[in-house]
């Protein structure tokens, strides 16, 4: 069955575009060298200044529930990281038989140690909780549990895990999983998923990715700019690297092959973001951890709106882990619906925080997968845009000035999500 999502009136905010930049998530800030191999090749983590966060927190504390492909525990980076979890396939094998691999390396983008010479997470603290759903050729080869995503969705937000990563998704929505996205929620869980891979087509809206509750993660590339596969639209809350991120060729895990992570990489290094932020400030609730990564997002336009390419900016947990921006705002409502959710059991605790403050903002569109082709301009011009660092948005792409483009239209939702 399908759904539509009710939709808002959207604003222009600007038909000249510019990029949000990665480059001022600390201004100045020493970038370390990279590692050997396929870590040389994670360049998002100098970008967010991970070596610098893992300072202060590596994510422990935290568990992820990954809804995905499966997850493979045994390879080199994953070895400890993999706690029990669930396959809702209902087909032959467990949630640790992963059918291609995906699942594993969306497992090691968020929590990989990076430890023989695999891929390291942005949060290699935290700790993954693999739950197994298909895809279309899964499907063709088993037979398999018709209501799999929802009931994933259902036993993450049950299960310990304060985060849930899927970074797999449909053009197709079921009451059943519109439900679960409204219980993951009402159980005090951050939901991300992936927006879609498919802008350069037909753009449709994704689920989960789609719902009001749920967090969509588009994709960006090393300068900041929107990559050109990533969906647009009404459900982009948040933007996080995706171009250029290796990722496991196959479920044989031999070899990593180069190109795309795409929306999928994204969310699993959004999720990791949010990780970093929880485990800082234990004591606040989902709403908060929410609202400082939507607050601190570097962006060119004016805090409250939201880019249909971008959403609220390019996701920067630095400035919360290392400078203490962001002020987490009310614990109990949801800067997603801007409705009371009832506090978070995931995460105790009212409004007071140790040591960072954030803000709030609301979303945008939908999918997953690993595309190739990069950058588009995306972020809208604001003459009131201006960095928490000092230095007007997107005029700095690793300290050399960004170029405005002409002709990106970029829209600011004016109200919140509803659901059909």
């Amino acid at each position: 069955m399908t759904a539509g999502m009710g939709r808002s009136q959207k604003r222009v905010l600007s038909t000249l575009a510019v990029a949000a930049s990665w480059s001022v998530v600390l201004a100045g800030a020493a970038q370390p060298a990279a590692a050997a191999g396929v870590q040389s090749k994670q360049w998002y983590l100098s970008a967010l200044q991970a070596e610098e966060m893992w300072k202060v927190t590596t994510g422990e504390g935290v568990k992820i529930a990954v809804i995905d492909s499966g997850v493979n525990p045994s390879t080199a980076s994953l070895k400890g990281q993999v706690l029990e979890g669930m396959d809702a396939t209902g087909a032959p094998g467990e949630e640790t038989d992963d059918y291609d691999g995906h699942g594993t390396t969306m497992a090691e983008l968020i929590a990989g140690t990076g430890k023989g010479g695999g891929l390291k997470g942005l949060a290699p603290g935290a700790k993954i909780i693999p739950l197994r759903v298909s895809d279309t050729a899964f499907q063709k080869k088993h037979s398999v549990n018709a209501n799999e995503t929802a009931d994933a969705v259902r036993a993450a937000a049950d299960s310990d895990a304060k985060i849930i990563s899927m970074s797999v998704s449909s053009e197709f929505s079921t009451p059943l999983e519109r439900e679960a996205a409204k219980y993951a929620e009402s159980k005090g869980k951050i939901f991300f998923a992936s927006v879609g891979n498919n802008a350069e087509t037909d753009n449709k809206d994704h689920y989960p990715a789609s719902y009001p509750q749920v967090v969509g993660v588009a994709s960006a590339d090393q300068s900041g700019k929107v990559s050109k596969y990533s969906q647009n639209g009404n459900s982009v809350n948040i933007a996080a690297p995706g171009d250029s991120i290796p990722y496991w060729c196959d479920n044989s895990f031999q070899s990593y092959c180069d190109g795309d992570g795409g929306t999928s990489a994204a969310t699993a290094i959004a999720s990791a973001s949010a990780a970093l932020v929880w485990s800082a400030h234990p004591d606040w609730t989902a709403n908060q951890v929410l609202n400082v990564l939507f607050d601190t997002a570097s962006r060119t336009w004016k805090k409250g709106d939201r880019s249909a390419y971008l959403g609220h900016g390019l996701i920067r947990p630095a400035m919360n882990i290392l400078k203490g921006k962001g002020d987490p705002g009310d614990p109990d409502i949801s800067p997603l619906t801007e409705e009371r959710t009832g506090g978070s059991p995931a995460s105790p605790a009212p409004s007071s925080t140790p040591s960072a403050p954030a803000s709030q903002q609301p979303a945008q569109n939908g999918q997953d997968g690993q595309d190739d082709k990069v950058d588009e301009t995306v972020a809208a011009g604001d003459s009131e845009a201006a960095s928490d660092s000092g230095a007007p948005l997107g005029l700095i792409v690793g300290g050399i000035a960004g170029v405005a483009v002409l002709g990106a239209v970029v829209f600011a939702v004016v109200r919140r999500r509803g659901a059909a």
